[in-house]
């Protein structure tokens, strides 16, 4: 999956469909491991499997283990994708507070997504800048940065981040973010295009 989201590899259909494979794979053999569950759940939502079952999945893996971090972070991604963000930071909040050592920059990731859906820009703007310093490698960071700048109307600096995607990946307006509501993909596709100097 993070192959395909990072756009690392040069045969992304071919890589999409073996992480389903592999999701669907371990499902079958550890359909009661929060462990195995939450993550499956992730790779299947990612790749368009229906997202209110996704989400059963992990509440389930999550009933089974209440106390299970990395289920409370992954559940708070597919918050975020289902376009629940005020639920996707009370989730990514949980599984902080139950494991305070675990590095933080994925989660501010998740939550700058969240408060960029609520059209919070500053608040995630400072939250990606935190997240790039653990992760400067992340194209998506940069692209949400730039959709975040565009927006606020700081095209300049959006014009100047979007140039940290392009030197990574070929695939710069990409719409890999899972969102399912159409008007937060427009709201991410629109701040990228802005950002590329193309008309709004």
């Amino acid at each position: 999956m993070r192959l395909f989201q990072e756009g690392w590899t040069e045969a992304p259909e071919k890589t999409r469909d073996n992480a389903i494979d592999l999701a669907r794979q371990a499902l079958q053999a550890a359909p009661n491991d929060p462990g195995t569950v939450a993550p499956a759940a992730i790779v299947l939502a990612q790749f368009g499997e229906d997202i209110g079952a996704m989400i059963m999945l992990v509440d389930r893996a999550l009933a089974l283990n209440p106390s299970f971090a990395r289920g409370w972070h992954l559940s708070g991604i597919l918050r975020v994708w289902a376009g629940q963000p005020d639920l996707a930071i009370d989730h990514l909040k949980t599984s902080l507070r139950l494991s305070p050592h675990e590095r933080m920059g994925m989660s501010l990731l998740l939550m700058a997504m969240a408060y960029f859906l609520n059209r919070q820009f500053d608040e995630a703007a400072r939250n990606l800048l935190v997240h790039i310093q653990d992760h400067p490698g992340s194209s998506l960071s940069y692209r949400l940065l730039a959709a975040c700048y565009a927006h606020m109307g700081r095209l300049d600096e959006a014009h100047a981040i979007i140039s940290q995607p392009r030197a990574m990946t070929s695939r710069v307006v990409t719409d890999y973010l899972g969102f399912r509501n159409p008007e937060h993909r427009e709201l991410f596709l629109s701040g990228l295009r802005l950002a590329m100097g193309e008309a709004k």
